[in-house]
């Protein structure tokens, strides 16, 4: 199978946090909170992949709780935060739900996501991902970290299964 006719398969998105749904920019505000820019692009596609009955969970080493908060408001209720060990947390999600790896898209950028982009069934990787994953990503988005990456390969998945462009996409609901 190519890679758009595994596409056709994809009922799950997975992602990886910082330097994927952001551009792996760090700031640190007065109380050392850690503080990220995330697109509203991703967020909008996040959204309408939730509303049409896709699963989509966020899977980051990352530990601040504010990135639980953003999820919760698109209506990503799995996100696993302080993951030392993706592929035990992505296997453990599998079985939970009853899912095949084909099921999978995961997106992940640094080499914390190599085994999780060995297992899911189509990894992909933002444009500027390290050497590690791009070598084993099926898609490389053309768009880096936090600029739009998660709306490229939902866009693409909705689309191939046709359900990318109807009357739901007109709102936006959060």
């Amino acid at each position: 199978m190519n890679y758009k006719e595994r596409l056709t398969r994809i009922t799950t998105f997975i992602f990886d946090y910082d330097g994927v749904l952001t551009d792996g920019t760090l700031l640190i505000d007065r109380d050392g909170e850690l503080l990220r820019t995330a697109n509203v692009r991703d967020g909008y596609a996040i959204r309408q992949a939730v509303n049409k009955g896709y699963r989509v969970a966020i899977i980051s080493g990352g530990k601040t709780e504010s990135v639980r908060k953003r999820f919760e408001v698109l209506g990503v209720g799995d996100v696993f935060l302080g993951v030392n060990e993706k592929l035990k947390v992505y296997l453990e999600y599998l079985q939970r739900h009853g899912l095949e790896h084909e099921e999978v898209l995961f997106m992940g950028d640094d080499i914390p996501d190599y085994e999780l982009m060995q297992a899911a069934g189509v990894p992909t990787c933002p444009a500027d991902a390290s050497e590690e994953i791009k070598s084993m990503a099926m898609y490389i988005s053309a768009l880096p970290g936090g600029r739009g990456c998660a709306r490229d390969v939902i866009e693409q998945v909705l689309r191939v299964q046709n359900r990318w462009f109807d009357k739901s996409a007109l709102s936006w609901d959060v």
